[in-house]
């Protein structure tokens, strides 16, 4: 190979390696290439550990002995790959030569390891034994990035000639070696970069997650849930072969963008009350407001006995007998009797519980329509707004509160079109924000429908509809059955919510059991129903 050749040929490794972003692939690669290059028969590739300044054997080839162990195609190292670059005393540790080359930096060549006094070699004449292998040539370079920072090592064994007999290493195959060596040393040092990027990415997604979760003490692990839960569909998806998805299969990257936009769904809840969230009673504000009503209907109480008294003694100093003052005194009971009747009713309906039907609405005016003195003047019962609360047919929240629970899908998309996702993440937006759209255009923030709505989205909003009634931790309803859950999906199937397709593969392929907080959920429902 001429020099023009062999510079074609050291730019087309330095293209292929920078093009690389699986660590484990690109670390073979570079061993294989630097084999390849140099004609070496083995060799065995480290990576400077920097929490304990070791150096870890990633990679080992073998061509002889038909060895391979690390990156993609060999199995796990069987031997102990750890070479501390420090003795027990503190010292460098020059007697290994890999560990020697690591710690000052300098290129190590050696015709023939057997005779040379530099470098503490038994090991390998021991390995030699077992393995009736002779390692006689080596060439040692140090791996640099951009920083000029020693990251790895890389040790060839055994140049060979055309006849593939063992010779030196040459000279000039150095200077071509070092430059391999510091390509590769740019390359995985882009690959750990990504790597670490990709990983504060995650941390943060997952941070935000579980901080919202935290923030709504009754839906706490919901996110994760729909995450996993989306997951699961998603590779039942893929996996089948058969039906509406049989053409259906998500890379590893669509996976992964979905992946996130499952975490990230609920991210615009940040902005959401607490109190709207963890909604328990109609009444509840930061605190259950039906003790209000439990401390004014108790004036009340004290009220009616007043007045009571104050009859009895203007009918006694009138003259009047025993049986009127008795009158008085049975009428309280009465009215009494009446207020703590209205109180529990108050109480019993201030739960979600309470399906509110007509006749219930129809009391519970009436008992609003009541008044009581305060400073003198004719006070209501009860306020408008726990009038409005109290009078919810179902759940716990008002019209109001429903569209400040709906705004945080609103909040998710404009969040997240914020953040300048990657190309592969592109669409998380898209799918996070439009996981409570209906494939009848009813749902929201943007209304969109039909074909409008991508697949994942309708994956994600299958997973949180799903886990949302399955859930036993939510204030406002009782844990549901499997057969309640899907029941209520069949029905929001039919109003045009949900996906049907997606909604069949859910219940066909059992997914659900494939996420096994959901599983143990559905589990103990079973049991308490």
């Amino acid at each position: 190979m001429n020099l023009k050749q062999q510079m074609q040929r050291l730019n087309e490794i330095g293209i292929a390696l920078s093009s690389e972003r699986d660590l484990n692939r690109l670390l073979e690669r570079i061993m294989t290439e630097a084999r390849a290059f140099t004609h070496a028969d083995a060799g065995t590739l480290y990576l400077v550990q920097d929490e304990s300044r070791q150096l870890k054997m990633e990679i080992v080839q073998n061509e002889t002995l038909g060895m391979r162990f690390g990156g993609i195609s060999g199995g796990e190292i069987p031997w102990n790959p750890i070479v501390p670059l420090v003795g027990p005393d503190g010292s460098p540790n020059c007697t290994n030569v890999s560990a020697s080359v690591a710690i000052s930096g300098k290129t190590v060549n050696i015709p023939d390891v057997y005779e040379t006094e530099a470098f503490d070699f038994e090991g390998t004449r021991r390995a030699d034994q077992a393995s009736g292998y002779r390692c006689k040539s080596m060439l040692v370079i140090a791996m640099r990035d951009h920083e000029d920072e020693i990251i790895g090592v890389l040790q060839l064994i055994n140049a060979m000639d055309a006849r593939r007999q063992v010779i030196p290493f040459s000279s000039a195959g150095e200077d071509l070696i070092a430059s391999i060596a510091s390509q590769a040393a740019v390359a995985i040092t882009n690959v750990r970069l990504i790597q670490e990027m990709e990983a504060l990415f995650e941390a943060f997604v997952k941070v935000m997650a579980t901080a919202i979760d935290e923030k709504a003490h009754y839906t706490r692990g919901h996110i994760e849930r729909v995450a996993h839960l989306t997951m699961a569909i998603s590779e039942s998806i893929s996996a089948t072969s058969e039906g509406p998805y049989a053409d259906v299969h998500f890379s590893e990257e669509e996976l992964n963008e979905l992946r996130i936009a499952g975490w990230m769904h609920d991210v615009g809840k940040v902005t959401t009350p607490e109190w709207v969230v963890d909604k328990a009673n109609k009444l509840e504000t930061v605190f259950d407001r039906v003790e209000l009503i439990r401390t004014r209907f108790g004036m009340i109480r004290e009220q009616l006995k007043a007045r009571a008294f104050e009859r009895k003694v203007a009918l006694l100093e009138q003259g009047e007998g025993a049986d009127a003052v008795c009158e008085v005194d049975t009428e309280l009971e009465r009215q009494v009797r009446e207020l703590d009747e209205e109180l529990d009713f108050l109480i019993r309906v201030n739960t979600p519980e309470e399906f509110m039907k007509d006749e219930l609405l129809e009391r519970l005016q009436q008992i609003g329509k009541k008044t009581y003195l305060e400073d003198g003047k004719a006070v209501p019962y009860l306020t408008e707004d726990e009038l409005e609360n109290l009078s919810i047919r179902k759940g716990s929240l008002t019209r109001d509160q429903i569209g400040i629970i709906r705004n945080h899908a609103a909040v998710t998309l404009k969040m997240l079109e914020h953040i300048p996702f990657t190309k592969k993440l592109k669409n998380v937006p898209r799918y996070a924000g439009a996981h409570h759209e209906t494939l009848d255009g009813s749902g929201y923030p943007l209304g969109i429908s039909g074909d409008q709505l991508p697949l994942q989205s309708r994956i994600l909003a299958v997973a949180d509809v799903f886990e949302a009634l399955s859930a036993r931790d939510r204030p406002y309803k009782k844990p549901k059955t499997l057969e309640e859950t899907m029941r209520i999906l069949g029905f929001m199937v039919k109003d045009g919510h949900l996906d049907p397709d997606l909604v069949d593969l859910l219940v066909k392929e059992k997914v659900y059991n494939k996420v096994p907080s959901i599983r143990e959920t559905l589990e103990a429902a079973e049991k308490q129903g």
